[in-house]
């Protein structure tokens, strides 16, 4: 591939945060969030990188190549054939990091999509699907990135195609009456920490419930949201990770027990509701997280990562 043009002009990108498994969908199921973080980049002449990020983690993220946007932008130009001399970038980070609402993936999807934005005919070049791969790669699955990159609600899934990884996704079309309310707890939760707590197996009869609820799933988000509280129902891993976010999972719990189709965010610790209640309703279910969690009401984003 010959080495590859670039634009003068900056480039912005708005990403949506995403919540992943929505109960019984584990690393499949993704849904974006309306809220957004932003990243603006252009091409620089000289070899430096100028970073500024303000917002969530402004205190925290590196500007330096070890930053997560700037390494997706590197594996974005890399792929585009080459990469430029230097790069000035700003971000504006409203996702909470190490919640459980797809930060890592924001910023993975937002570093590729400007990389792509900011190569002349680099859409050409790199597709959605192929940009989905290279998110997969580096997020280790494709449920939040795909949220992200497409909006709505996604069912993704990878496979290896000749020695290489290949991921896709199906998005579906949120029925307009469902919503979220995020709750927000202070402290973080590595995904990595979460993950080591899952069994290596489970109950025969726990997985037959957790593939049915699954296919529930995408008829309730998309037609049925009556169905929304059966089909988040969880047998697969949200039990087994309870110890590491005891708060998170007792409001859940709490949540059900009212009927609410609540469920931990990703790998939490965000307990995130779907609801079709009226503002009378959410003022009610923003008190349920108590002093404990910050409720955020949001809507279902049905774009995903927008060049402005």
């Amino acid at each position: 591939m010959s080495k590859p043009t670039f634009k003068a002009k900056p480039m912005q990108v708005e990403v949506p945060a995403s919540s992943a498994n929505l109960g019984p969908g584990f690393d499949s199921f993704g849904l974006a969030l309306a809220m957004h973080d932003r990243y603006i980049a252009q091409v620089l002449d000289d070899v430096m990188l100028d970073i500024d990020i303000s917002g969530e983690g402004a205190k925290e993220l590196p500007r330096t190549d070890k930053n997560l946007l700037v390494k997706a932008m590197y594996k974005g130009f890399d792929y585009l054939g080459g990469r430029p001399k230097g790069l000035a970038i700003r971000a504006l980070n409203v996702n909470p990091h190490g919640r459980g609402l797809g930060s890592s993936a924001s910023a993975i999807i937002g570093g590729l999509v400007l990389a792509r934005a900011l190569v002349l005919n680099g859409e050409d070049k790199l597709n959605d699907q192929q940009l989905l791969t290279l998110a997969t790669e580096m997020e280790g699955h494709p449920d939040n990135v795909s949220a992200s990159l497409y909006g709505g609600a996604t069912i993704s899934w990878s496979e290896m195609v000749k020695g290489k990884l290949k991921a896709d996704s199906i998005q579906l079309n949120v029925d307009t009456r469902v919503r979220a309310i995020a709750y927000i707890p202070a402290q973080p939760l590595a995904t990595s920490k979460a993950r080591k707590l899952l069994p290596e197996s489970i109950p025969f009869a726990d997985a037959v419930r957790n593939t049915s609820n699954a296919a529930i799933l995408s008829h309730a988000l998309t037609l049925r949201p009556d169905l929304l509280f059966i089909a988040t129902e969880d047998f697969l891993h949200q039990s087994y990770r309870a110890q590491a976010m005891p708060d998170s999972y007792a409001l859940m719990n709490k949540l059900r027990g009212a009927g609410v189709a609540a469920f931990i965010s990703g790998a939490g610790p965000t307990v995130l509701a779907l609801h079709t209640g009226n503002q009378s309703d959410v003022e009610e279910l923003k008190l349920a997280g108590g002093s404990a969690f910050v409720a955020h009401p949001l809507e279902i984003a049905s774009r995903g990562a927008t060049l402005l």
